[in-house]
């Protein structure tokens, strides 16, 4: 049996993304399921299984519960925050191909701005009672204590292993923030930004700016998948999921893999690439759109090299090239990306991926037919390849 082909993402969902839903996560993530559902023509008591993040708040059987699900013969979480984002695409692709379940949701809802706000030093991090406790307890006593610190630390070394500049991580955040400003969905819809405003924004963890990091934002995205066959009887045409990965590469931490030899690199995205190639048959000459997790600039330029659009320490060449333009080779974030759509955890990028295979795309890729999607970086992560039926 092989994964790659035997599913399909047929329905996608979101609420509006904002700063302050006013409502909960709870209701967030209905809302979202419930506009996935009717997306792809089915109704709720189709829904045999859910999947979602194990750092979201709501339970699968909460969500079947408020929206008259009804049973379920399938549900999941995948760990590592955003590294989880297509693992759940993978996670339910499984279950469908392997007759587990037959109509699976995978969803993700948070108030990351008006409520917990992931970018903030979190203390109780370090206080847990488990593996991961022990290890934020090595670099919070030292002040490394939020994601832009952890990434501020591979960033300095990246630049001083390639001579990469501030400047090639921003041409990244102005890239972003150009296709947002044609989104009408996006938070910073119609707010374009320069590279000298990049230059210009406060430090936030140095060499790290503030527009180098992903917005804090309140939404919920879902994604309904089924088998292949039938999602080509659903409403849009089908997103095929050509080939879906999980990696961890060796001596991994959460976002503080620091006593690898090449502390500059991505090894666990590389894990990723290898899988997504072999099971989808293509390799990075043949992807149309890219959808990278930017999070934070920096890991845009490394993922660019560990998937092998580029050799190492290339990534800024590649950038300033403006292969990544949407008349480029490789048009990166039609959407805006994380950093200009919004930061709902790489959930909205996997959305985007599939308006791109229906044509539907707001900055639309003219025959896009296989896009890269992929999850958060610095932690054990994902990736999807998809392509139309």
């Amino acid at each position: 049996m092989k994964l790659g082909g035997a599913a399909a993402i047929a329905g996608i969902g979101a609420t509006e993304f904002s700063k302050d839903s006013g409502r909960s996560e709870l209701r967030l993530a209905c809302e979202a399921v419930r506009s996935a559902v009717l997306d792809a023509g089915l109704s709720l008591s189709d829904v045999d299984g859910l999947v979602s993040f194990t750092m979201d708040g709501n339970s699968e059987i909460a969500v079947a519960r408020e929206l008259g699900i009804g049973e379920l013969s399938f549900f999941s979480r995948v760990h590592y925050g955003g590294g989880a984002a297509a693992a759940t695409v993978q996670q339910a692709a499984m279950a469908v191909a392997t007759g587990v379940a037959d109509i699976v949701v995978a969803y993700r809802a948070f108030n990351e701005r008006s409520g917990q706000r992931f970018g903030q030093v979190q203390a109780a991090a370090a206080q847990q009672v488990n593996s991961s406790g022990v290890d934020n307890s090595f670099h919070y006593p030292m002040g490394i204590a939020t994601p832009a610190a952890t990434v501020a630390m591979v960033a300095r070394r990246y630049l001083h292993a390639y001579g990469a500049t501030s400047e090639d991580f921003g041409r990244v955040a102005v890239l972003d923030r150009k296709h947002a400003a044609t989104n009408p969905n996006a938070w910073f819809h119609g707010k374009p930004i320069t590279l000298a405003d990049h230059q210009a924004s406060r430090w936030v963890a140095e060499p790290l700016h503030l527009l180098d990091c992903c917005q804090e934002s309140d939404g919920g995205v879902a994604l309904v998948i089924t088998s292949a066959e039938r999602a080509r009887d659903l409403a849009h045409p089908p997103a095929v999921v050509a080939a879906a990965a999980q990696g961890s590469g060796s001596d991994q931490y959460v976002m503080t893999s620091y006593y690898r030899d090449d502390l500059a690199a991505l090894p666990e995205m590389g894990v990723v690439a290898t899988q997504l190639w072999a099971q989808a048959g293509l390799g990075p000459s043949d992807v149309d759109v890219a959808v990278l997790y930017d999070h934070f600039t920096p890991y845009v330029l490394m993922q660019l090299e560990e998937l092998g659009f580029c050799g190492r320490g290339e990534a800024k060449d590649f950038v300033a090239s403006g292969a990544l333009e949407l008349d480029g080779t490789l048009p990166l974030n039609p959407h805006g990306g994380q950093l200009g759509e919004a930061y709902i955890h790489g959930m909205n990028g996997i959305a985007e991926g599939v308006r791109q295979i229906r044509g539907t795309a707001v900055n639309q890729v003219p025959g896009a037919s296989a896009v890269l999607v992929t999850a958060g970086t610095g932690v054990p992560t994902s990736g999807l390849v998809l392509t139309p039926a």
